[in-house]
């Protein structure tokens, strides 16, 4: 059986961070817990940070690994950390939402599609924010795609 790309326990809520390279590992450690990746995925997660920022505006943060770290990524999946207060990912570019993503072959270029599109509206992002559950942000997910 398939495993499943988002579930209950992919996503954090009201979590607070007091950096990028803490919110990319717990990004990184929750594929790591539900079985997606294997540990050195979340530091290919840094190295990938390193060389260009994740922060994609209205919000957004998407780490993910380096192309090398492929091999370490079991299944694809997405974990979702609400960062209500914010954490700063370089340049005063606030992320109250990171999405850590692992893609098997090139089901990487899914998830940012899905990402995208859901987020491509500020509003969207916002009610992400705000949502108090999983399923109210699933709800988001299944409106937008």
């Amino acid at each position: 059986m398939k495993k499943a790309i988002l579930t209950a326990q992919n996503v954090k809520l009201n979590v607070t961070v007091n950096s990028k390279e803490q919110a990319i590992r717990l990004a990184g450690e929750v594929l790591v817990e539900n079985g997606y990746v294997n540990e050195s995925y979340v530091e290919s997660m840094l190295e990938r940070e390193a060389l260009t920022t994740t922060f994609m505006g209205n919000f957004i943060a998407i780490p993910h690994g380096t192309d090398a770290s492929k091999k370490a990524i079991l299944a694809s999946g997405i974990s979702i950390l609400q960062v209500p207060n914010g954490v700063d990912f370089g340049n005063g570019n606030l992320a109250k939402v990171i999405f850590g993503i692992a893609g098997v072959g090139d089901e990487h270029l899914e998830l940012l599609s899905q990402i995208a599109i859901l987020c491509s509206e500020v509003e969207n992002v916002e009610k992400l924010v705000a949502a108090k559950s999983y399923e109210a942000i699933m709800a988001l997910f299944e409106e937008a795609v």
